[in-house]
């Protein structure tokens, strides 16, 4: 059983402590850690931690804890993955990896340096119905792929919203659902785009809170994605083909798919998730420090690095930048 320590405590470190406890024995909840240490210890008493600490160093360092989930806001993963990579835990950091892809980097160089797991926290990339789509495309079910499409957006209010889009935490709908947009368009074309153009609204926090970015490959290949936090939009990815398409009416808790095939009928694949999706990510990497892997072949380095360039290269075109860099 791998030992899970949990660093901050908000709202994905309680999906993350909830899953664990649901997975009937597969993992435990051996500690958590927050600046605050009532924080800690309330999270400790709701989630059943075994410890609980008032400050990231210590449980970076304390023993009985296998491996550690980064929940910490997106600028501060590529310090806090640092810590643990450094106090020699295993890591699965949450998305976005880091705010730069020269820290992902960094990150992968540590890990590899220190024999330890490290993997990306997008956690779409291991649900089943992921698998299911790799292996349609794969087998020419929908010819050649020629575009996808894909869109993600909602609209939280108060602090919350506050916090999303916060440039000195590296907010913006952009690394926080545009993410998912990328990694959906990246299972039919890649991460490697020959032209991007982006609008991307800029907003009084100075983050984007709405944007559309249009990627181009070779082929006359295409992908349009739209983010926004403020504008609830449903969660549709649509991967087209020469021959049909692969609708999924909410690509990122992707429970329910189908494949139109030019000349048929529809065909619908049920997947229900276990838990809630995290389950499958929280598995894999078990799996792969159980055996001895520094990386998950479904979420490698280069994926997660060619992820976070894109990203890069998308805010460059749209002249976005965070107020830390």
């Amino acid at each position: 059983m791998l030992r899970w320590g949990i660093l901050s405590t908000g709202m994905i470190a309680k999906k993350f402590a909830a899953t664990l406890g649901s997975m009937g024995g597969e993992a435990a909840l051996a500690g958590v850690a927050s600046r605050s240490l009532d924080k800690a210890k309330a999270f400790a008493e709701e989630y059943g931690a075994k410890a609980y600490f008032g400050s990231h160093e210590e449980l970076a360092n304390a023993g009985g804890i296998d491996a550690v989930y980064i929940a910490t806001p997106n600028r501060y993963h590529f310090e806090s993955a640092m810590l643990c990579l450094n106090a020699g835990k295993h890591v699965l950091c949450e998305k976005p990896f880091t705010t730069n892809a020269q820290d992902a980097r960094k990150l992968f160089e540590a890990a590899r340096g220190k024999g330890l797991f490290l993997m990306d926290g997008i956690w779409t990339m291991h649900l089943p119905m992921y698998h299911k789509i790799r292996q349609l495309i794969a087998e020419g079910e929908i010819g050649e792929v020629r575009h996808v499409r894909a869109e993600y957006g909602f609209a939280p209010a108060g602090a919350r919203k506050e916090m999303k889009l916060d440039s000195s935490l590296g907010g913006g709908a952009l690394l926080d659902v545009g993410i998912y947009n990328i990694a959906f368009a990246a299972l039919a074309l890649g991460l490697n785009p020959n032209g991007i153009k982006a609008h991307l609204n800029i907003c009084d926090a100075g983050t984007d809170d709405l944007g559309t970015v249009i990627l181009t490959y070779g082929g006359g290949k295409s992908a349009a994605l739209s983010a926004s936090i403020g504008v609830a939009m449903p969660i549709e990815g649509v991967i087209f083909g020469t021959k049909g398409r692969i609708a999924l009416p909410n690509y990122q808790h992707a429970q329910q798919m189908v494949l139109h095939k030019d000349g048929e009928e529809p065909l619908t694949f049920e997947m229900p998730f276990e838990v809630n999706g995290f389950e499958y990510q929280i598995r894999e990497a078990a799996r792969c420090i159980r055996g001895g892997l520094l990386e998950s072949e479904r979420l490698d380095q280069t994926f997660s690095v060619g992820v976070i360039k894109l990203l890069d290269d998308i805010r460059k075109a749209a002249g976005l930048r965070f107020s830390f860099e």
